[in-house]
This record gives structure tokens, C-alpha cells and sequence, in this order.
């Protein structure tokens, strides 16, 4: 724990970044380390890690809170943070201790730090993008995604070793994964304890590899997976599934698939958070006179009453006509800008009609317009 990056630092954020910032980051940086696109760099790979276990604490508000309260500690299960003595400041015991020296030996007897056999190891995790349109985004889908990833190999299950045979203890460590070495000095004798160089610190040597994997327990397969994106998503939210990524070592866990959502646009809506965004032109009767107008929404179209006297750019709300969130379940509201539209096509008949209407309706029925012919008064009337 005392090894890790500042999450921020991970993401290249401040402390404080918003939801929104914390998403485009992980995107930004998941994607620089894929994987993919740095087939075979180490660095790159436990880069990509790195970033995905910080965006699965920074994007959990509960989690978030913690490791913005307490650190790392905060969000470690095995931290035991609030606790009194070693225990509570997550050591497990005196091999724990020498392995933050890196190995360093005792004088003259023996204590043999660092090295320890190499125990489980979680598997790779991967990422995958899936693009939905903007009503499943609001609903809720079941989308496949399919995969050419590393899987346990059918033939031993993940063993290695060929069908009807076993893994054999190591003779050169007698299964205990490592070996000690000794070195003498003048200033005494040193003894260090490393991996066996025979079995890679397994403390199992395969003497009859499987050959369908060739020992490795492992074979590259196209998997098909079916994903639920829950109601709620928006672009660059992240599904994360459990076990669904590589292969563990020497019986680890296996890694997890994070799945980065594309939502498309839409044609009339746009979203803020999970509210709606519509623009509906009106005619100039029905913004004098009022009208009922037929509103759409994602799953209906309802009636909404313009009152008389409607000013263009005014915008309405429609209660719970948004989109549920992600998180509270809340649904969103609806908002509707009014656009008066000015006819452009326009027959000699149509044009006497507006012609009779502007005599009729003179400035004192504008607010604005007669308000604005007062202000023009004041401003020249000392200039006649």
C-alpha cells in the first residue's frame, strides 16, 4: 500500500476533479495503455492496471470519500485503518518487515529476508468498447461483445500439465519454492533467500507439459460475453465485470473486463446530467394566442399548454420526462425551448393578411418593442 500512486496522480487529476473529469481521464489513459496497442510492454501493462484500479475507487462516490479522507488506507480492505499496533497499520508479520528491505540478509545466522515463492497472481484485465444508441443508453440493453483473450485451457484446466499425469515437487527445492544461497565475507556470513531457478519459485515442476497448451494452462480463444448496461449510462461510463478478463497465476484470480460505453447522439435530444434538452418551433399565432402543442419525449408524446403571450427562446419544464439516474434511480426533467419560426414562403394573399394584422396589432400590444420606441425618445429628444 505504501508503494502505490496518488490515484489523482494516476489519472493526472487534481484532488477534487469532478465525476465528469475523472471519466474523460480514465478514458484518455486507459487508452494510451491498452493493452493492445502496447503488445508486449510490461510497463504499459501494469500501467493500464494501475489506472484501472484508480478509476474503479475515484468513479465510487462512497469510495471516493474514503480515499479523499483516509488515503490508500481508506479504501484497502486489508489496511485494518483505525486500528492500534501493526495489525492496524496493515503488517502481517516480521516476513512482511524484511521483504520492505528487499531481501537484505542477516549477519552470521541466517535471517533470510526478501525473497519469498511466488504465490497467486491476479490475471490481466481488459477493456472493450461498445457503442449504443441514446434511447438504450436511457433504458437499459443487453449488448454481446466478443473477445480473442487468453482462457484456461479445457484439455488440463489451467494445470499445464498433459491429461492423466500431475505437476511433481520440485527436487531441487523440495516444493518449497526457494533456495538459499550462502556468502561469506569479512564481515561475516550472509545468507539470502530467492525463487528456485528450477520451477520459477511454484515449488512444481510439469513433467509432461499438456500439449494443446504446450504447459502453459492457458490458450487464446474468441469469447462471446453478453453485458447489462443498466438505465442511466452516458458516454465514457465504465461496466465492470468480475473474472471476465485473463487467466490468475499459480491459481490467482482471474482479471476483470471493464466495458467503456459510446452513446450516440440524437436527433432532437440532448443531455445534461439526466436531464432532456428539446427546441420545438411555434408559429407567431400560437405563440400570441396560446395553443396545446404535442411535446415528444423518449418513451411518449405528451401535450403541453403554450400560454398567450409566449416570448421566443422561453423555455419550459416537464417534470420526470428526463432520465432516470444512473446511481439514485431519479428521473430527470424534460426541458422545452419554444423557437418562433417567421413564415419565408409567403403568396400575395398571405402577405395582404399579415399586412392587415400589423394595422391592427399596433406597438402598444409589444411590451418590448413599445418599452424599446420609449427608450428612443429619451435618448433624441434633447437632440431636436
Amino acid at each position: 500500500m505504501a508503494d502505490k500512486r496518488d490515484y489523482y496522480e494516476v489519472l493526472g487529476l487534481q484532488k477534487g476533479a469532478s465525476e465528469e473529469e475523472i471519466k474523460k481521464a480514465f478514458r484518455k489513459m486507459a487508452m494510451k495503455y491498452h493493452p493492445d496497442r502496447n503488445p508486449g510492454d510490461k510497463e504499459a501493462e501494469e500501467k493500464f492496471k494501475e489506472v484501472n484500479e484508480a478509476y474503479s475507487i475515484l468513479s465510487d462516490p462512497e469510495k471516493k470519500d474514503r480515499y479523499d479522507r483516509f488515503g490508500h488506507a481508506g479504501v484497502d480492505p486489508n489496511a485494518g485503518f483505525g486500528g492500534g499496533g501493526f495489525g492496524g497499520a496493515g503488517f502481517g508479520g516480521f516476513e512482511d518487515i524484511f521483504d520492505m528491505f528487499g531481501g537484505f540478509g542477516g549477519f552470521g545466522g541466517g535471517f533470510g529476508g526478501g525473497a519469498r515463492r511466488n504465490g497467486p497472481a491476479k490475471g490481466r484485465d481488459l477493456q472493450k468498447e461498445v457503442t449504443i444508441s441514446f434511447e438504450e443508453a436511457a433504458f437499459g440493453t443487453k449488448k454481446t461483445v466478443k473477445l480473442n483473450k487468453y482462457v484456461e485451457c479445457d484439455d488440463c484446466h489451467g494445470t499445464g500439465a498433459a491429461p492423466g499425469t500431475s505437476k511433481k515437487t520440485c527436487p531441487h527445492c523440495n516444493g518449497s519454492g526457494q533456495v538459499r544461497t550462502t556468502q561469506k565475507t569479512p564481515f561475516g556470513t550472509f545468507q539470502n533467500i530467492g525463487p528456485c531457478p528450477n520451477c520459477g519459485g511454484t515449488g512444481q515442476v510439469i513433467e509432461t507439459p499438456c500439449s494443446t497448451c504446450g504447459g502453459t494452462g492457458r490458450v487464446r480463444k474468441d469469447v462471446t460475453l453478453s453485458v447489462d448496461i443498466p438505465a442511466g449510462v452516458d458516454n465514457d461510463s465504465v461496466i465492470s465485470i468480475r473474472g471476465q478478463g485473463e487467466p490468475g497465476v499459480n491459481g490467482g484470480p482471474a482479471g476483470d473486463l471493464y466495458v467503456v460505453v459510446n452513446v450516440a447522439p440524437h436527433k432532437i435530444f440532448t443531455r445534461r446530467g439526466n436531464d432532456l434538452y428539446l427546441e420545438i418551433p411555434i408559429t407567431f399565432a400560437q405563440a400570441a394566442l396560446g395553443d396545446t402543442i404535442t411535446v415528444p419525449t423518449l418513451s411518449e408524446k405528451v401535450a403541453y399548454k403554450v400560454p398567450a403571450g409566449t416570448q421566443p427562446g422561453t423555455t419550459f419544464r416537464l417534470k420526470g420526462k428526463g432520465i432516470q439516474g444512473l446511481r439514485n434511480g431519479r428521473m430527470g426533467d424534460l426541458y422545452v425551448k419554444v423557437n418562433l419560426e417567421v413564415p419565408t414562403k409567403l403568396n400575395n394573399k398571405q402577405k395582404k393578411a399579415i399586412e392587415e394584422v400589423g394595422k391592427v396589432v399596433t406597438d402598444d400590444c409589444y411590451q418590448k418593442k413599445k418599452g424599446f420606441a420609449d427608450m428612443l425618445k429619451d435618448l433624441f429628444k434633447d437632440k431636436n
